[in-house]
């Protein structure tokens, strides 16, 4: 069994994602529209699922379409990268247009730490680990 985030996106779910794929490592976009399954809909661009991966960590997503949009709350998408300095890239790419909710900083756990919610709502904490033990 595994558990994977699926996300919910305010009718731009193609944008953020495309954004994720240009910012995060070895991701595999896979985006499936309204319109690849029924050609003359109105909402033919809104995004019926994505997927993409962060690692070893696949995101899924879609668009609310008429469903209503709730912004998300009392989560993150947590993601531990391998350097501090890859830390800074993704974390200032995440910030810009977005609100910093904890400036990347070092803490006793981690080299680089820090949380972000980017321009589309979604929360992401930002990790460069230090050696446990």
């Amino acid at each position: 069994m595994r558990s994977n985030p699926y996300l919910h996106f305010n009718n731009n779910c193609a944008e953020a994602f495309a954004f994720y794929s240009k910012t995060f490592p070895g991701t595999d976009l896979r985006i499936m529209r309204q319109g690849d399954m029924q050609k003359d809909s109105p909402q033919k661009d809104l995004v019926l699922h994505a997927y993409m991966k962060i690692g070893d960590t696949e995101l899924m997503a879609s668009d609310s379409f008429d469903m209503g949009y709730t912004k998300p709350a009392g989560m993150h998408i947590a993601v531990n990268v391998d350097s501090p300095e890859e830390a800074v890239r993704i974390f200032d790419a995440l910030a810009k247009g977005g609100n910093v909710t904890q400036a990347l900083i070092e803490t006793f756990f981690a080299h680089k730490f820090g949380t972000v919610v980017d321009r589309w709502n979604t929360p992401w904490m930002i990790v460069s680990s230090k050696p446990m033990g």
